[in-house]
């Protein structure tokens, strides 16, 4: 369950971000040059702005839910009285210093 709605959490951004960059400015008609000029008649006499905002806002609402069904979930896996501090850290041995063999010279300190 948890894989499916971070799966469809990933679909529902792309989408997202694919439908915000479709939209035109109110002052940009650079987007006549992609093609939106001629989309027009196809969504009606008002235009694609009240359906891609439409479309917006039905996407931007399904993942904003599913971000909270994801912490939803998330939150419930996680042990509220654990603390960083009651774990403890892990022991670790910490290696002696290296000797030097018996045959070689021991060389005298810079003064």
């Amino acid at each position: 369950m948890f894989t499916v709605l971070q799966v469809f959490l990933v679909v529902l951004a792309v989408a997202l971000s694919v439908l915000v960059l479709i939209q035109r400015g109110k002052g940009a008609d650079i987007g006549a040059a992609f093609g939106s000029g001629a989309s027009n008649t196809v969504f009606g006499s008002q235009g694609s702005a009240s359906f891609l905002t439409r479309a917006t806002a039905v996407v931007a609402t399904l993942f904003f839910i599913t971000c909270l069904g994801l912490a939803y979930l998330t939150g419930k896996r996680v042990e509220v009285n654990k603390s960083v501090v009651d774990m403890g850290a892990p022991v670790q041995s910490v290696p002696a210093a290296p000797t030097a063999p018996a045959d070689v010279p021991v060389l005298p300190a810079n003064k």
